[in-house]
């Protein structure tokens, strides 16, 4: 077993499944919930209920099991072990999540986006020298506690590691970030024009020019109507890749619309992409955000040339591939070396929100 000196925990998550002596129970429905199902088999691992919040009971079945209620599921057994099977980042729901985690052990198994790797010992010992250089390339404490946190968490599943590691966006423009009133901000995976919201807050709605870059259709009439009557604000609609081509994309109208490079699935359809290169190109970029489902390592690749020349605050998400959360900081080291690296983790369960900033 590779021993690193942030590594605490001496199990995984599925390993302490398959030891289990008390009913394991799934919390939520949809693809998390199925995701779970399908490693509960490879482990053979046994499932003996599921339920889904109170206000979502109503006496239905998912995947050959009636769905219950929390309640419900404490007067069937003493005790359990809850799976965790949804994304959540509301305060309230949360604090939901936190108060069974007090009555019941409570594991959020990290089923990564647009990854079908996970992290196990075999996975830290073939990655290890890469995960001992990002480490060591962040910028201060708080990032390498989220980094030891994250391997923890990704390992064990315990939700206690994302907790103890969390901080509020309002952090990174307090503590971490600079900002002036003549900040130009590329917003790439814009979505509905939410973090162009969070950024003109950041800047007191002070700041020079907004480039909102959004690929799905229906997010982007979103985009467009909710920005309308905000000052020097262009949206474009196109995909993020690492050359100027046409490819194929999953058209979900929401978060998780992504690029479809296999051309499988349902909504699929195609759409123009570029490079951060091309767009940023004339607009004199300050600061970039990149949420760009799954090409992260592409986008970067894709705006070497800004990076070198501009140099821009960077907001970059880490958690949509596995090993997203210590490549790409090895990433941009390579393509900007100037770069002083941080790693944040938001309130989010399970390890979304998690996010790499970059400044000089």
């Amino acid at each position: 077993m590779c021993q690193l000196d942030f590594i605490y925990e001496k199990e995984t998550v599925w390993q302490r499944l398959k030891r289990a002596d008390k009913p394991i129970v799934i919390y939520g429905m949809g693809d998390g919930a199925l995701k779970i199902f399908d490693k509960c088999q490879k482990y053979g691992i046994t499932i003996d209920a599921m339920f889904a919040s109170d206000d979502f009971v109503r006496g239905q079945s998912f995947n050959g099991y009636k769905v219950y209620k929390y309640s419900d599921i404490c007067q069937q057994y003493d005790d359990f072990i809850v799976l965790l099977a949804f994304g959540a980042f509301e305060e309230g729901l949360l604090n939901r999540i936190y108060s069974i985690a007090d009555e019941h052990e409570l594991l959020a198994p990290d089923l990564p986006l647009f990854s079908d790797e996970c992290v196990d010992f075999e996975y830290i010992e073939k990655n290890a020298d890469k995960l001992k250089k990002a480490y060591s390339l962040l910028a201060d404490e708080q990032s390498k506690k989220v980094f030891a946190d994250q391997i923890n968490y990704k390992l064990s599943g315990k939700i206690k590691y994302l907790k103890n590691s969390e901080t509020v966006k309002d952090e990174v423009f307090s503590d971490i970030f600079s900002l002036s009133d003549s900040e130009s901000f590329l917003d790439l995976g814009a979505y509905d024009g939410d973090t162009v919201r969070e950024f003109i807050a950041a800047v007191g709605g002070k700041y020079r020019a907004i480039c909102a870059v959004e690929p799905d259709v229906k997010n982007f009439r979103k985009l467009e109507n909710n920005t309308k009557d905000i000052q020097n604000c262009e949206c474009v609609n196109v995909g993020i890749w690492n050359n100027r081509t046409t490819l194929m994309f999953q058209n979900l109208a929401g978060r998780m619309s992504s690029l479809s490079l296999d051309e499988q699935g349902k909504k699929i359809r195609p759409v123009n992409v570029d490079t951060v290169d091309n767009i940023a190109q004339g607009r004199d970029i300050t600061i970039i955000k990149m949420d760009v489902e799954g090409v992260e390592k592409e986008a970067l690749i894709s705006g070497k040339n800004t990076l070198n020349t501009l140099k821009p605050k960077l907001m970059v998400s880490a958690y949509h591939k596995t090993s997203d959360f210590f490549e790409l900081v090895l990433l941009i080291h390579e393509l900007e070396p100037e770069y002083k690296i941080y790693l944040r983790h938001h309130p989010y369960i399970p390890a979304w929100e998690t996010n790499i900033y970059c400044t000089l």
